[in-house]
């Protein structure tokens, strides 16, 4: 379970992140999160997935977690169908257009076995903040007239200044974040091309925060476009480095999604059902060492045409 605003604040505000070198393997940096963790994901549905780290905390095993994501891809699936998380938070659930409803997710819900919350992207996006800013909550009119709001931790207030009726949302400290980056230095310092979503707040709100980078570079190059550092090195416990590290996702002008890894694992679904979620696993995660063993088995040639697709797409 999360904890609450004040519990979280208190934490954040214990510990002392120093100017250090916090650069660790996927393996040791995961083994911040334990069982029963709240993890918030960054990135939002196929955009920066922090894949390598997600890979590696699926080697590890874990029981009873909870995952929270804006907009959430195949990936918590992963996570149901291995038994390891019990409950996802969301706004939304699915790899995209042209794939479908998200299968395995209906059937762990629909069959009682997890628990899907779902909340407005709005008000997910402003639970983090709220956490990530130490208050309790934030107001805000998303969800008032829906279905969601009477089934949601949010209540209708009202406005004490107009008299407006809002719906308040409460703040989200995840115990642990996980987050994708283009660079960061060794102390944390990380910047992100493109959109950066939620990111940002998500890693302030978090308790424990482990940030994967397609490259670590100097501190001076990080001073060099310093308005680019979108998560700073005091939010930061450990910083892993990962080429790649969000394949089959893609990473903004790094790399495109990979629409064949996408439609591989649909087509299994579609046939197996979750067992094809073991099988998956299996295939792709328990079979290798190393998230770099994985991506050998991918290739440098499939690599290198999805970094064509994201050249040709930013030029």
């Amino acid at each position: 379970m999360t904890a609450t605003v004040a519990v979280a604040r208190a934490d954040l505000e214990a510990r002392r992140r120093r100017v250090a070198d916090k650069r660790v393997s996927a393996a040791d940096a995961v083994r911040l999160i334990e069982d029963g963790h709240h993890v918030a994901i960054g990135g939002a549905n196929y955009a920066r997935t922090p894949m390598a780290l997600l890979f590696e905390l699926l080697r590890q095993g874990r029981r009873g977690l909870t995952l929270s994501r804006p907009l959430s891809c195949y990936e918590v699936e992963l996570f149901l169908g291995t038994g390891m998380a019990t409950t996802i938070v969301s706004s939304w659930v699915g790899i995209g257009h042209g794939w479908g409803l998200a299968r395995i997710l209906r059937h762990y819900v629909e069959n009682g076995l997890a628990t899907f919350e779902e909340w407005s992207h709005l008000a997910l996006g402003l639970r983090y903040k709220a956490g990530a800013i130490g208050v309790p909550f934030l107001p805000t009119v998303t969800m008032l007239g829906s279905d969601l709001a009477r089934h949601r931790d949010g209540t209708e207030i009202t406005c004490p200044f107009t008299g407006q009726k809002l719906f308040a949302v409460p703040s989200l400290n995840p115990d642990a974040a996980l987050v994708h980056v283009h660079r960061a230095d060794r102390s944390g310092n990380a910047q992100i091309d493109g959109y950066q979503l939620m990111d940002a707040d998500i890693a302030r709100a978090a308790r424990r925060v482990v940030v994967s980078a397609e490259e670590i570079v100097t501190t001076d190059e990080i001073r060099r476009s310093a308005r680019g550092t979108v998560i700073p090195h005091f939010a930061v416990d450990a910083v892993v480095e990962a080429p790649y590290g969000a394949y089959p996702h893609e990473c903004f002008g790094r790399y495109e999604a990979d629409a064949d890894h996408f439609a591989a694992y649909m087509t299994a679904v579609k046939a197996g059902g979750v067992d094809a979620v073991s099988e998956y696993v299996d295939a792709h995660v328990s079979s290798h060492p190393d998230f770099a063993s994985f991506l050998e088995s991918v290739g440098a040639r499939r690599l290198r045409e999805l970094e064509n697709q994201a050249r040709e797409l930013t030029s």
